[in-house]
C-alpha cells in the first residue's frame, strides 16, 4: 500500500491528501475532501466531497464515506463533563465494505466492523464497538463505551446512551431512548450506580420505548411501542405499558432460529403485529 497520487487514482485536484497517508489501489477522493497524516484507506475506498478523514484513521477495503462525513475526530468534552477522555485513544478503525452516510461523525477510539451501514447524520463516540453487518440508522446517537453486536439494527433517531450493551441480532426501533443515570447528575453516589441498559441476543425494542438505567432486556424479549421499562424483562417475553409489564410469551416462530440470521423477523415484528395478535 502506497500513498496515492492524483494520476490514475481518482483524487480530485481540489482534495488534500497528506503525503504520509496511505491509499490502496482504486481509491477515490472527492472535491475538498481531507485525508490527514497517517490515515490508511484500503483498496477501493471512496471518499466523497468535503469528507474529512482524521489522522491515523484506518479504513478497510471497499469502504464508502459520503459527503461531509467526519471520521476519526478526537473528542472535545465540555468543561463541566464528568467523563474523562483518554489522552491516548487508538485510531478509529472501520472494517471492509462499511458505508458511512453523509454528515455522519465517528470519533477516534471507536471500532466499526465489516459490512456495516452507518446512516446519514449518525453520531458514534469514542470507545464504541459495533459488530459486523450492524445497521446504525440516520440520526442515531451511539454514545461512548457502547457495545452493539453483529447484525443488530438500530433504527432512525434512536439514542444509545453511554455504557449500554446491545447484543447480536437485536432490533432497536425508531426513537428508542436509553438512560444511564437515575440521579440525573446529582449526588456523588451516581458514579457508583450509573450504567446503561443491557439488551440481550435477539431482543426487539419498539418505537419510542424508554429503557431506564441498568435494566436488562432478556434474550428474544419484545418490548412494545412507547413502553417505559423500569425493571428487567424476562427472556422471550412480550411486555408493554408504563411501566412495562409482562403480557405473554414471544411465539417460537419469532425467535432467532440460527446463528448468522440477519434479523428478518426483527423487521417484521412491528407494533402492529402486537396489536393484531392480541394478548
Amino acid at each position: 500500500m502506497t500513498h496515492a497520487t492524483p494520476a490514475g487514482r481518482g483524487i480530485s485536484p481540489l482534495a488534500f491528501v497528506d503525503p504520509t497517508a496511505e491509499l490502496g489501489e482504486g481509491c477515490t477522493v472527492g472535491h475538498f475532501a481531507v485525508v490527514e497524516a497517517g490515515a490508511r484507506l484500503g483498496p477501493g475506498c471512496a471518499v466523497e466531497h468535503h469528507a474529512v478523514i482524521h489522522g491515523g484513521t484506518q479504513l478497510g477495503a471497499g469502504c464508502r464515506v459520503e459527503a461531509h462525513a467526519v471520521l476519526g475526530r478526537r473528542p472535545r468534552p465540555a468543561a463541566a463533563s464528568t467523563v474523562a477522555v483518554a489522552a491516548d485513544l487508538p485510531p478509529l478503525t472501520v472494517g471492509d465494505r462499511t458505508s458511512v452516510g453523509a454528515g455522519a461523525v465517528i470519533y477516534a477510539g471507536a471500532t466499526i466492523g465489516a459490512d456495516c451501514f452507518i446512516g446519514d447524520l449518525a453520531f458514534v463516540r469514542e470507545e464504541a464497538v459495533i459488530g459486523d453487518r450492524a445497521v446504525i440508522g440516520s440520526h442515531v446517537t451511539v454514545e461512548n463505551a457502547v457495545r452493539i453486536g453483529p447484525r443488530t439494527k438500530v433504527q432512525t433517531g434512536a439514542y444509545i446512551t453511554a455504557w449500554t450493551t446491545v447484543e447480536e441480532d437485536c432490533f432497536i426501533a425508531p426513537c428508542v431512548v436509553t438512560t444511564n443515570d437515575n440521579f440525573m447528575g446529582r449526588t456523588e453516589r451516581r458514579f457508583a450506580l450509573r450504567g446503561g441498559p443491557v439488551v440481550r441476543r435477539g431482543a426487539r425494542v419498539g418505537a419510542n420505548v424508554t429503557l431506564l438505567p441498568r435494566v436488562e432486556v432478556g434474550a428474544e424479549a419484545f418490548v412494545a411501542a412507547a413502553a417505559v421499562v423500569t425493571r428487567s424483562v424476562p427472556p422471550a417475553t412480550l411486555v408493554m405499558g408504563m411501566p412495562a409489564r409482562p403480557v405473554r410469551p414471544v411465539p417460537d416462530e419469532e425467535m432467532v432460529v440460527k446463528e448468522g440470521r440477519e434479523g428478518e423477523e426483527g423487521e417484521k415484528g412491528s407494533q402492529g403485529d402486537v396489536e393484531t395478535k392480541g394478548s
